[in-house]
């Protein structure tokens, strides 16, 4: 089998990375030859994976919007050079999400075969987004989706391959030990980037709204990123906000519902991992009622599918869930059955046909 070289922007706790930790797994569990270049100076799901050949480039994400798109293109140029110094023409370039470009010029120079792997359709501005899916459109032999949604809405080729997220073997280990564990509290838990366009701010209203509840807030940020959003506003006493967690099992397992609060004009969610992660705790969920998270969650079986500019509705639903103890049953009992479609056998499985079949 050939070697794997694959690419990925940023390193973090955040969704992309995570999916990529998987399938790096998943290949030197197979005995392929694993290289990873991703940007250094920072751990996230994809430091110190065994077996796996690390490389890093440059690159500094930056607030000022102006220095994050030169750095970004710096890093594109540096990363270019690394690669065609140390690629061979039978390498598989895979590439983690629509960003690091320079990974396709210089693999389609070198004459290797290119995997895409799209994570995202929310590319701002429009002009960037046509630029890296252009490149994604002329570089790839094969691109991977991670729901069907994004598949249809951001057709580009026509060797497309649908991949969906999954849970790892671990993950629901630790989660199968808390099947039925009693809930103390009525908890309402979300976990996602501290941005405006992921509905911090309409969580934040629920809270106000809801008192009776107790409300959580796992964000992927800093102490100090988490004072400087909610500068000025006086948190309500049932909303607890929490910085960068590396282990959200405490989370799920004491919750008894988890949301998604994105805002579907400004960040279509493609998949929704929290949420199925939320799922194999057997959650019921409330999601917004566009893109892949519709193909997790379905309305009245495991949960809502509500706009979350509709605070009412989603205050309306969130009572009906958690104050009819036979609804909340049903849908917990849903949801978990529908996490078990998403299993690592399914993903290792298919990713290896992936690799193999190009």
């Amino acid at each position: 089998m050939k070697r794997i070289v694959a690419v990925h922007l940023l390193n973090d706790y955040s969704g992309s990375p995570k999916v990529l930790m998987q399938l790096l797994k998943a290949w030197t569990k197979n005995g392929i030859e694993t290289h990873l270049f991703t940007s250094g100076g920072r751990k996230g799901f994809l430091s110190d994976i065994p077996l796996v050949q690390n490389h890093s480039f440059w690159y500094q994400f930056s607030d000022n919007s102006l220095m994050r798109i030169v750095n970004f293109f710096l890093s594109q140029f540096f990363l270019m050079m690394k690669l065609l110094l140390f690629l061979k023409k039978d390498d598989l370039v895979y590439i983690n999400t629509v960003l690091p470009f320079g990974a396709a010029i210089a693999g389609k120079l070198k004459g290797c075969k290119i995997i895409y792997h799209i994570h995202e359709t929310s590319v701002k501005p429009k002009v960037f987004k046509n630029f890296l899916f252009g490149i994604a459109k002329k570089a790839a032999h094969k691109i991977i989706f991670v729901s069907e949604f994004l598949m249809k809405q951001e057709s580009l080729i026509k060797n497309q391959v649908l991949l969906y997220n999954v849970l790892e073997s671990d993950f629901v280990e630790k989660a199968e030990q808390f099947q039925n564990n009693e809930k103390t509290s009525k908890i309402v838990l979300m976990i996602c980037s501290l941005k405006v366009y992921k509905g911090v701010d309409e969580f934040f209203i629920l809270a106000q709204k809801n008192p009776q509840y107790i409300f959580k807030l796992v964000v992927n940020a800093s102490e100090k990123d988490i004072q400087d959003y909610f500068k000025g506003k006086e948190l309500p006493k049932n909303l607890k906000i929490y910085p960068t967690q590396t282990d959200t099992h405490p989370f799920y397992r004491e919750a008894s519902i988890i949301l998604n609060l994105s805002h579907t004009d400004l960040w279509v969610e493609t998949f929704g991992l929290t949420i199925l992660e939320g799922m194999r705790y057997a959650l019921p969920a409330i999601v917004p009622p566009v893109g892949g998270v519709t193909e997790l969650v379905k309305n009245n079986e495991n949960g809502f599918l509500i706009n979350s500019k509709n605070t009412d509705e989603l205050s309306a639903k969130l009572n009906f869930i958690l104050s009819n103890p036979s609804v909340y049953q049903s849908y917990s009992k849903d949801s978990y059955q529908k996490s078990l479609n998403f299993s690592e056998e399914y993903f290792d499985k298919k990713t290896i046909e992936i690799v193999s079949n190009l």
